[in-house]
C-alpha cells in the first residue's frame, strides 16, 4: 500500500488487523501500511506442519515467548532487561503463553483458548513434562545435534528453533486436535512496545497486589498501564489464588480491553501511533512464512469486540504434582486430553470435513415394547446435561426413564448395557441410537438397559422438543475445576473485567 493512500483506507485495512493482534496476545500480528514488508523478514521457518483452512475458519497458534531476544535473535540490552524484570538469561525459552485462536472464514467472531503453561502434557520425543517446556527442550536438543554434526553456531541455532516451534506446535495439535493453519510469536520486549504504540490499556484489579518477583505493585480498582508495569499485571502469579490460573484470566482481560480500545476508539487514526506500532512490530513479532496477513485481514471487516471472546481449556487438577523422569516432582495442571479435545471441539466448532453429510438415524421397527424397557441414561462425558438430553430422545420413542446422572466411571467410548436375559432390548436401544457398542451384564436388572454417554457421542438427542445432533446441543462443559475456575471473557461492554 502506498504510504500516501487517504487516511481513511488505511485505517479501514489497519483497524482489523490491530484487532486480530489483540486478540493473540501478540497483541498485534502485523497492519498494511507502508511498511508492511518490514515483518516480511520477521518468519518462522517454511515446513512447520500447518493446515490449509479446509474446516471453514482460520486457526491460529499464537506464542508470548519468554525469550531474551528480539524477533531478529539479537540479544536485549541491559536496560532493557531490567524494565522487563527478565534477569539475564538470554537463553530462555520457555513459551509462557500459549492461544489457540479460531476465526472463522466470515471473519465476525474470534474465539481464543488459553492452554495454562504447565499443563502436564507427553510428548513422542520428550515424554511427559509442562507444555511450556516443549519448545525449549527440543531447541537445546536439536542445537546440541547440530553442532555435533559440525554446523556452525548460526547454523544450529537456526535449525535448533525451527525443530522447538514446531514441537510446540504439534503439542498444542495433539493436546486440543486442531490443526492449526497459521503461526505467529511476540517476545517481551514486543508486549511492552506494542502496548506503549496504542497508548497503554486499562485494566481492574478486585484487590490491591505487590509482587516483588513479576514488578507487579497495583492498587485495587480501574487502571490504565503502559510498558513494563503491563507486562508485570500480565506475568504475575505469585500471591494468586490460583497461581496460572489466575495469571490466564489477568492475561484475558487485558487482551480483551486492548480489543475494546482498538475497536472503538482512535488509535488507528493518529500517524504517530501507527510509527510506533510499526517499528514494535519489526522488532518483536514473527509469522510463519507464507502468511499473507494484510488479504486475512480483510476479512474482519465487521469484527466487534462482543464478538471476541476468551477461554481456557478445562483442567482435572491446577494443584497437581507430577513425576519426572529422573525421580523429581513438579507442580503442574493435570488435563485430561479426551475431555480437551471435546471441550475444545465444543467452544470452536467442530472441524468436519466438507462434503460429509450427517443423518439422523431413523426408529426401526423392533421387536420389544419400548414402553416396557427401564432405562438408566449415564453421562461419562465432558458435556452438561448430555444424559437428560438423549434421555428425552428415547423417551419420545416409547422407552420409560428410571434414572438420569453421571457415571462413576470415566469412559471413553459410549456404551448399551444389558442383562444377559434381556438383550434384545439393548439391541434395540442400540439401533435408535445409531449403532453404540453392545455389552452384557448382570448387573443390569433384567428388562433394564444402562446407557453411558461418553465424549465420543455423536447419536440422536433431543433440544427445544427437535430431535439433534448431540454436538448440536451447545450445553455448557461439566465443571472439572473446583469452585472459581477460570470464567469466559469477551472483548464486548464499556469497561474492562475486573480480576484478582
Amino acid at each position: 500500500m502506498n504510504a500516501r493512500a487517504p487516511q481513511t483506507v488505511l485505517t479501514r485495512v489497519v483497524r482489523p488487523i490491530i484487532a486480530i493482534i489483540a486478540i493473540l496476545l501478540v497483541v498485534v500480528s502485523t497492519f498494511a501500511w507502508s511498511k508492511i514488508d518490514t515483518l516480511k523478514h520477521n518468519t518462522a521457518n517454511a515446513f512447520l506442519t500447518l493446515g490449509g483452512e479446509a474446516d471453514g475458519a482460520t486457526d491460529i497458534l499464537l506464542v508470548g515467548s519468554d525469550s531474551r531476544t528480539d524477533a531478529k535473535g539479537n540479544p536485549l540490552t541491559a536496560s532493557e532487561r531490567r524494565m522487563l524484570h527478565a534477569g539475564n538469561d538470554v537463553e530462555s525459552t520457555n513459551t509462557d503463553t500459549i492461544l489457540l485462536v479460531r476465526i472463522p472464514h466470515n471473519g465476525r467472531s474470534a474465539t481464543a483458548i488459553s492452554i495454562p503453561r504447565d499443563t502436564w502434557i507427553s510428548t513422542p520425543k520428550l515424554g511427559e513434562g509442562k507444555i511450556n517446556g516443549v519448545y525449549g527442550q527440543t531447541l537445546l536438543l536439536a542445537k546440541q545435534e547440530a553442532l555435533a554434526k559440525g554446523m556452525s553456531p548460526q547454523q544450529a541455532e537456526k535449525i535448533a528453533t525451527e525443530a522447538g516451534r514446531e514441537a510446540l506446535l504439534r503439542a498444542v495439535v495433539d493436546l486440543t486436535g486442531v490443526t492449526v493453519d497459521h503461526y505467529a510469536e511476540v517476545g517481551l520486549l514486543g508486549f511492552v512496545l506494542i502496548t506503549n504504540a496504542v497508548g497503554g490499556v486499562e485494566v481492574c484489579l478486585n484487590q490491591a497486589v505487590n509482587d516483588p518477583y513479576s514488578g507487579a505493585h497495583f492498587r485495587a480498582g480501574v487502571q490504565t498501564l503502559s510498558g513494563s508495569k503491563a507486562l508485570a499485571f500480565v506475568r504475575q502469579r505469585h500471591g494468586l489464588l490460583r497461581g496460572d490460573l489466575d495469571r490466564i484470566t489477568r492475561q484475558q482481560a487485558y487482551m480483551a480491553s486492548m480489543v475494546r480500545k482498538v475497536l472503538s476508539a482512535g488509535v488507528l487514526t493518529n500517524p504517530d501511533a501507527l510509527n510506533r506500532l510499526t517499528l514494535a512490530i519489526n522488532r518483536s513479532v514473527v509469522v510463519n512464512e507464507g502468511w499473507d496477513v494484510v488479504q486475512f485481514a480483510q476479512q474482519l471487516q465487521h469484527l466487534t469486540g462482543g464478538q471476541v471472546k476468551f477461554s481456557t481449556i478445562p483442567v482435572v487438577n491446577p494443584d497437581a504434582h507430577m513425576n519426572l523422569d529422573n525421580g523429581d516432582m513438579v507442580s503442574a495442571i493435570e488435563v485430561d486430553p479426551p475431555a480437551v479435545k471435546a471441550w475444545v471441539e465444543r467452544t470452536i466448532g467442530s472441524a468436519k470435513k466438507p462434503g460429509k453429510k450427517r443423518e439422523l438415524p431413523k426408529p426401526e421397527r423392533v421387536n420389544i415394547d419400548r414402553s416396557a424397557v427401564s432405562l438408566s441414561v449415564l453421562n461419562a462425558g465432558s458435556l452438561a446435561g448430555l444424559a437428560g438430553s438423549v434421555a428425552k430422545y428415547l423417551e419420545g420413542l416409547g422407552y420409560q426413564t428410571q434414572n438420569t446422572g453421571n457415571s462413576d466411571n470415566d469412559t471413553p467410548t459410549s456404551v448399551v448395557v444389558g442383562n444377559p436375559q434381556t438383550m434384545a432390548a439393548a439391541d434395540a436401544v442400540s439401533k435408535d441410537l445409531g449403532g453404540l457398542p453392545v455389552q452384557s451384564s448382570a448387573d443390569v436388572p433384567i428388562g433394564t438397559v444402562r446407557v453411558v454417554l461418553a465424549d465420543d457421542y455423536e447419536g440422536p438427542a433431543t433440544k427445544d422438543g427437535k430431535t439433534v445432533f448431540a454436538s448440536d446441543l451447545e450445553l455448557p462443559a461439566k465443571p472439572t475445576v473446583s469452585p472459581g475456575s477460570t470464567p469466559s471473557i469477551s472483548a464486548g461492554g464499556r469497561g474492562p473485567q475486573c480480576v484478582n
